[in-house]
């Protein structure tokens, strides 16, 4: 395999690279006839990414010399990133660039041909792999938006660059809805900061969804293929489902392809009810502490075909979670302070965890309660020696 790159388009590569670098931890690289194909998926497989450049993207294109089968490889995310490292360098100094495979040594050649005939090879090593596919249909999805990325770009800024989940929905008058994801907790006497930003239909080329939907996702993946479709001035398709099915993100050019898959939360959001949904969303029995391996528990694992697994399985990805449903608790020794506490506290609606009783379960073993001692304390201090 050869291909070369030429100009502003190396720039466009770079930007590739940086998405996908949001996501996995090894790429996926394997040339076809009708493009080079750039993969990743994250470690719990809650997220997958797709770049195919066509042909008319590079100067020159060989998905494989005359008479030799073609090649797939794996390498490390952060070797290829290297490479691409600097955006700004990529633009000034950067002419051209050339990506060949050598299999007899087992090596990724990246060749950067910069200005005043500098020359810079990056000399990589891979592992050939199977293919990595994801087996998705975006027409399938009843719900889709169809809108500039700079709109849905501009619409992420206020967001704190650590939120994890955003929540994407349609609220009254088809308005388009993202808001943090937050959860509450049952101890939680503070309210909690919750962002909203609001768009309005005109503002989209397209807008196929009903009132009242809304998924949950991961906010940095997005983020990423959102910088990357601004900075070439694309366009951005949105296709979603139910909760816990997974949301599709397309670009689509003459010049490249790219797929975002990811999880989606299957507990519905319980600030969603707000978004003016004509169906009440289904009660949940227990909120409990929203986790980032609650991805994993959707149904994104059918649509991931000829891929590495770990040997663990799906029992390695589940971790336990912190339950705040009120119910029969673990024998334990008793406590006569423990049981002198639960008896003062006052009664409450069945089915609600009193706050302070919520504490005690995390605490109760550790901090014993402070109770004023009886009688005169005992003096602890020497005398000195100017008495007695």
């Amino acid at each position: 395999m050869k291909c070369l790159v030429m100009g502003g388009n190396v720039k466009v590569l770079g930007k590739a690279v940086h998405s996908l670098s949001r996501i996995g931890d090894e790429l996926y690289l394997e040339p076809l006839e009708d493009g080079l194909s750039l993969r990743t998926v994250n470690s719990s497989r809650s997220a997958y990414a797709c770049f195919v450049f066509a042909p008319l993207f590079f100067q020159q294109y060989q998905a494989a010399s005359p008479g030799q089968d073609l090649l797939r490889c794996k390498i490390l995310m952060k070797s290829f990133l290297s490479v691409f490292r600097s955006l700004a360098m990529l633009e000034r100094t950067v002419e051209k660039c050339c990506i060949s495979l050598n299999s007899r040594n087992s090596r990724l050649v990246v060749q950067l041909h910069c200005k005043y005939g500098v020359r810079k090879t990056h000399n990589l090593s891979f592992q050939d792999c199977e293919s990595l596919q994801a087996v998705f249909d975006p027409a399938s999805c009843p719900h889709m938006l169809h809108a500039p990325a700079r709109v849905l770009g501009e619409a992420v800024l206020p967001f704190p660059p650590a939120l994890a989940e955003v929540t994407l929905g349609i609220g009254h008058g088809h308005r388009v809805i993202l808001r943090s994801y937050q959860e509450e907790e049952a101890d939680s006497t503070v309210k909690t900061m919750m962002t909203e930003m609001s768009i309005g239909e005109e503002d989209f080329q397209q807008l196929q969804a009903q009132e009242g939907v809304a998924v949950t996702f991961c906010l940095k993946e997005f983020r990423g293929l959102l910088s990357f479709a601004e900075s070439a001035n694309l366009n951005l398709s949105i296709h979603f489902d139910a909760p816990g099915r997974p949301a599709i993100f397309t670009i689509k050019d003459s010049l490249l392809d790219a797929h975002f898959v990811l999880a989606t939360l299957s507990e519905t959001d319980p600030h969603s009810k707000d978004l003016g949904s004509p169906e009440p969303a289904p009660q949940l029995q227990d909120y409990s502490t929203p986790h980032l391996d609650d991805f994993a528990n959707d149904d994104i694992d059918s649509y991931m075909i000829a891929m590495e697994t770990t040997t663990g399985g799906e029992s390695s990805r589940a971790l336990p979670s912190v339950s705040l449903s009120p119910g029969p608790q673990p024998s334990h020794s008793p406590d006569p302070h423990s049981e002198e506490e639960d008896e003062a506290e006052p009664s409450t609606v069945p089915g609600t965890p009193p706050p302070k009783k919520f504490r005690s379960l995390f605490f109760g073993s550790i901090l014993a309660p402070v109770h004023s001692p009886q009688g005169p304390s005992p003096v602890l201090a020497e005398d000195s020696e100017g008495e007695g």
